[in-house]
């Protein structure tokens, strides 16, 4: 009995050892320099991926860019909007480390975001984004698909980020995640 209750009081110190060397790892990771004499410690805290993740998903649900149908949305406003997202997505990008998984899905909604942007203003036709309104005009062809491709990259994106950090999304937001295979009845 005595050994018993020995070995589950060593298996109980392990593990609080554990415990205190893994945030102890956690602090060593940020140390950037060590200083004498007097004794000194200079680091970076760094936010966690999943804080950066969770406050991008967040922004992204209150943009009706991504995910209002198109016929209700106002050219001009979706260009103006899609800026901001990708002002947005490029400020927390400042605060991610480039070789993160992360920061490869922000990288690729910014690209599909400027992407739009840049087929929305790159035409010649002044009155390109008014006629956009008018769904019986060529130019509502060109900005429906182009916001549909820019909306399928976020989706894929948005997607991954959620099941690489366990992350819930509104439904909205959620509405552009494309299917799986098995949900439309195919499998793989």
């Amino acid at each position: 009995m005595l050994f018993c209750c020995s070995v589950k009081f060593e298996q109980q110190e392990q593990q609080k050892l554990n415990k205190i060397a893994m945030k102890f790892k956690a602090i060593l990771n940020r140390l950037t320099g060590l200083s004498c004499p007097v004794f000194g410690i200079s680091w970076n805290p760094t936010e966690s991926e999943i804080t950066i993740a969770t406050r991008i998903i967040r922004y992204l649900e209150n943009k009706r860019v991504l995910f209002n149908p198109s016929e209700m949305e106002s050219p001009t406003y979706c260009v103006k909007s899609t800026i901001q997202i990708r002002e947005y997505l490029t400020s927390e990008m400042q605060n991610m480390n480039v070789d993160s998984k992360l920061f490869e899905y922000i990288k690729a909604m910014r690209i599909a975001a400027r992407k739009f942007t840049d087929r929305m203003e790159s035409k010649r036709d002044k009155n390109f984004l008014y006629n956009a309104r008018h769904w019986d005009h060529w130019a509502s062809w060109t900005f429906a698909s182009a916001l549909g491709e820019m909306r399928g990259t976020f989706g894929n994106m948005i997607a991954q980020i959620a099941a690489a950090y366990g992350l819930d999304i509104e439904d909205d937001l959620a509405s552009i995640i494309p299917d799986s295979e098995q949900d439309n009845g195919t499998e793989k």
